[in-house]
């Protein structure tokens, strides 16, 4: 519980209008929820929300202290009040996650709170399964990442023995991960391989493809199986061997198959035909292939987990 003491500079605000003011990191609805349980009292009583505060009043909130803390980058999460998330999978030790496109996982220069890291511990520390002030260091963690405009599944590690065996498991490549896009036009053939090296420009933001090795070039191999064709769109799986940054993209638009919506990489023409302006790329299916002991997750051998829908399969490769 902390106290405050109403001051002759505080003296005439609404109840709900000072502590928001005070405690940025409570949600405005958990605010009121607080006020109408009597967690938030003036001197020594239940309030309503728009009772005008005087000089010497003394405030009483019965509040979790994570809340009086000064908002970070690392505790934003608390602002989530209700978190959203399309939960594919969860135990005690990972949470997978089917993130939407127009969602980014990490905080960056457009979105500090809204990303799936923050709605991720948000819901974990709800359901009491985390408790930041208990720990030392460690906070749930995701262990993959994918591009903004791309959807699908991303792992997320509850505890930091699970963080260290995936992370361990991905550098092995022991963790297979699926993608469903849609490109322009037809590979050739339709079943292969994709290699070259990827060289990222950190300015633009962007990636070229190269098939011979150069400086800073960063191997990529993609293997791909074409499903079905209509017209001037083709249904590509792909899985991926190295995870390099825009991999896919790059390399569909390096064979002469763009994907379709892909803004970047892609074909202006196309995309605007079809009234696309995100790549159609998902993350859709997660097989933990150990090979090897998973040590605390030996229970994932061989367990494969796919999202429910794809939206863009659904409405250009209706199943029949």
């Amino acid at each position: 519980m902390r106290e405050f003491t109403i001051g002759k500079n505080d003296a005439g605000q609404r109840l709900d209008r000072f502590v928001a003011k005070n405690l940025p990191l409570l949600p405005p609805a958990l605010l009121q929820k607080y006020i109408r349980l009597k967690r938030i009292k003036v001197n020594g009583k239940g309030s309503q929300r728009d009772v005008r505060l005087a000089e010497g009043d003394i405030l009483q909130l019965y509040i979790n202290d994570e809340f009086f803390d000064k908002p970070r980058e690392e505790n934003l999460f608390l602002t989530l009040f209700r978190p959203q998330l399309n939960i594919v999978y969860e135990d005690g030790n990972l949470l997978l996650a089917d993130k939407r496109p127009g969602v980014v996982v990490h905080a960056d220069e457009t979105e500090k709170v809204n990303t799936l890291i923050n709605h991720i511990q948000a819901y974990l520390y709800q359901k009491k399964e985390w408790n930041p002030r208990a720990e030392n260091a460690f906070a749930p963690a995701l262990c993959n990442r994918i591009d903004r405009n791309t959807g699908g599944i991303v792992i997320a590690a509850k505890n930091a023995e699970t963080l260290r065996i995936l992370n361990e498991k991905i550098r092995a490549h022991e963790i297979e991960k699926s993608y469903l896009c849609i490109t322009a036009g037809r590979l050739n053939p339709p079943k292969g391989k994709l290699e070259g090296f990827l060289v990222k420009d950190e300015v633009k933001k962007q990636v070229s493809f190269h098939k011979r090795p150069v400086p800073g070039g960063r191997t990529a191999v993609t293997f791909y199986d074409t499903l079905e064709t209509r017209g001037p769109l083709s249904l590509v799986e792909c899985r991926l061997l190295t995870g390099r940054t825009h991999q896919i993209r790059v390399s569909m638009a390096a064979a002469g198959c763009p994907l379709l919506g892909d803004g970047k990489y892609g074909s202006g023409d196309l995309n605007r035909r079809y009234h696309e302006t995100r790549q159609a790329l998902y993350s859709y299916k997660l097989r933990f292939a150990f090979p090897t002991g998973g040590g605390a997750l030996d229970y994932l051998r061989g367990r494969e987990f796919t999202v429910e829908a794809v939206p863009f399969r659904d409405k250009y490769f209706p199943q029949r």
